[in-house]
């Protein structure tokens, strides 16, 4: 949710812990990790600009942080987001089965339209493509993060996580709006004002 920018503050602390762990060890890279993610909060609320992807950030930085201080051991610090996507994937593919696809759900949420797209089967039809792709996007990355997590390539976990980061997520991203336009579901807010200037 938190857009281009969500994405840099979630990428900037991994790329920060793995070097700091290799050169300093993993105290020292907990502390930096942690001193990147308060720095981006900080910006953020100097600049005075929206602060919610930059809290959240933190807060998951702060739970990495702490399930790798807790094993004594720097894959550790991916834990959480490995088995985050296998719980996203999971609520994405249930969404499906119980034809309440999860893409539509939120968009539907976020823009106004409520659930009355549910009643129209073509719009049901793209919904599930992009609520596919997104359960498709989490597995790979649980699958590859867990498999690397097994064999202790913290390094490989690292690129692995930035990797299917950003270009699965634009790729999901793009499907979505794709079935989004599909279905005539622009926001609701753009649609009511083209009604009135017309």
């Amino acid at each position: 949710m938190g857009g281009f920018s969500g994405l840099i503050y979630s990428s900037l602390p991994v790329l920060v812990f793995v070097p700091v762990n290799s050169l300093r060890g993993l105290t020292a890279a907990i502390w930096a990790a942690l001193g990147v993610a308060t720095a981006i909060l900080v910006w953020r609320l100097v600049r005075r600009g929206p602060i919610q992807p930059a809290i959240s950030g933190f807060l998951g930085v702060g739970v990495c942080a702490f399930i790798a201080y807790r094993m004594g051991e720097a894959k550790g610090f991916f834990l959480f987001g490995i088995y985050a996507s296998l719980v996203y994937a999971g609520a994405f593919l249930l969404s499906l089965v119980v034809r309440w696809p999860l893409a539509g759900v939120i968009w539907g949420v976020l823009n106004g339209h409520g659930t009355d797209w549910r009643s129209d089967r073509r719009a049901m039809r793209l919904y599930d493509i992009a609520t596919a792709v997104w359960a498709v996007v989490f597995l790979a990355r649980y699958l590859v993060q867990n498999h690397l997590y097994a064999s202790d390539s913290t390094g490989y976990l690292a690129v692995a996580r930035l990797a299917m980061g950003w270009p699965l997520t634009g790729v999901a991203l793009v499907v979505t709006i794709w079935a989004v336009r599909r279905a005539g579901h622009l926001p609701a807010v753009s649609g009511k004002t083209g009604q009135s200037v017309s």
